[in-house]
């Protein structure tokens, strides 16, 4: 029943909920990108940079706990405008700060009302639409991340002619703009109530965490763990690529990295068919193959002097983001009970972009900061430890994780299969 309605789900709905990722995304795109950047022009290094690059990671111990509200008390969208609105003011007023301490406050706080959103948009995109055609809403985030970067070279041709506004604060005010914009088109989103709304709540209710009641499977945990590892290698990049493009003498580093979120775009929409015919094992393996391809390449891109190979990691980014995270989202939506959906889309969240991206950001920030000389940085070493870390967790996850969502869908009597799938499938 469910498939059918989903069938005939309005295109109008559709839209909207593609604007919400578009927004969603942009808003943190345009002025996260450049953030390194900005904080080596402040002379804000070591342990103080890694601090605030570390608001994002800390923004996302507030995530299952919002997400819990949603899943109990307020409907997500109504959640969702809130968050915006705070984040807008938050964003606008950490534009205007002059010191590191200042800067950190006011982005913490924007991160705990912006990290939350990832799991409420998901939750909200597919209470609304098939999981398995979630990625082609999700695809608009992408979207959003590029649009982030064009903008970033209009505004830099209108107000300094030919000077990038990246390493300013002027992004952080761009972000300011698009949450206000974000939270009044959230006003026109389908209403998605708490689907656990009257059930009573226990302690691990209070806290959002209930979710962590999956990682009683084995698979689940396993998949858990690797992901939060995977995150201490991704996050050099997201992190830290605005600083290792400034050392290299790039000047639109928004616009160069996003080229990485253009080819998402595309590749995004391979997703479900490498769901669909790979299942989620193999279609994570080749986001984790994608993420060891763009440590060699940036290492052999210093070591022989071939920019042109730099290219090729930043470029890599869609294969890694859509097939390794959104892959990763679809198995969690699918191993999760409907009522702790949003909460199980916030665990994953809060340990990737929380605890790993904290662990990643600390790590790495010293791991830049040993490879320091008095020349610069020697980004080659770096990328060689990168590489061979990827590697150890590609080989891990190969060996480790069982795909049990397609065995446990192939095992079921074809009744039961297709009452299960109703749900998820067109």
């Amino acid at each position: 029943m469910e498939a059918v309605q989903m069938e005939k789900m309005p295109i109008n709905v559709r839209i909207r909920l593609s604007v919400m990722m578009f927004l969603q995304y942009m808003m943190f795109a345009v002025w996260w990108v450049p953030l390194a950047a900005y904080l080596t022009n402040m002379n804000v290094e070591g342990l103080h940079k890694a601090t605030i690059l570390s608001s994002m990671a800390l923004g996302c111990l507030v995530a299952p706990i919002i997400c819990m509200i949603a899943d109990r008390h307020f409907s997500s969208n109504k959640v969702l405008i809130v968050l915006n609105v705070l984040c807008a003011v938050l964003l606008f007023f950490a534009a205007q700060a002059t010191t590191p301490a200042l800067l950190f406050i006011l982005l913490l706080f924007a991160m705990f009302c912006y990290m939350p959103t990832w799991g409420l948009t998901n939750a909200i995109a597919m209470s609304n639409c098939p999981s398995e055609k979630f990625p082609q809403i999700r695809v608009f985030g992408s979207i959003g991340w590029v649009a982030a970067a064009l903008f970033s070279i209009a505004a830099s041709m209108k107000m300094f002619g030919s000077k990038s506004i990246d390493g300013t604060s002027i992004p952080l005010i761009c972000g300011a703009g698009t949450a206000l914009a974000a939270a009044i088109l959230n006003l026109t989103l389908p209403d998605t109530p708490p689907p656990a709304k009257g059930q009573k709540a226990s302690l691990v209710d209070a806290l959002g965490l209930r979710a962590l009641t999956l990682m009683k499977d084995f698979n689940f945990a396993v998949f858990i763990i690797l992901s939060m590892l995977v995150m201490i290698p991704f996050t050099i990049y997201w992190s830290y690529g605005s600083q290792f493009l400034q050392d290299e003498g790039f000047e639109f580093i928004t616009f160069t990295m996003n080229w990485g979120q253009f080819v998402e775009m595309f590749l995004m929409l391979l997703v479900p068919l490498a769901l669909a015919r790979f299942g989620v094992k193999w279609t994570v393996l080749i986001g984790l193959a994608a993420l060891l391809v763009r440590y060699i390449a940036f290492w052999a891109g210093g070591v022989y002097d071939q920019n042109m190979l730099y290219f090729l990691a930043i470029w890599i980014h869609g294969v890694i983001f859509g097939f390794f995270f959104v892959g990763g989202q679809v198995y969690v939506d699918k191993k999760a009970p409907p009522e702790i959906r949003a909460q199980a889309q916030g665990l994953i969240v809060l340990i990737c972009f929380g605890v790993g991206m904290l662990i990643g950001n600390f790590f790495n920030g010293k791991l830049i900061e040993v490879y320091a000389t008095d020349t610069g940085t020697n980004w080659n070493a770096i990328w060689m430890i990168t590489t061979i870390i990827c590697a150890v967790l590609l080989g891990a996850f190969f060996l480790l994780f069982r795909d049990d969502v397609r065995q446990t869908a192939e095992a079921k009597p074809p009744r039961d299969s297709e009452q299960e799938n109703g749900s998820t499938a067109e």
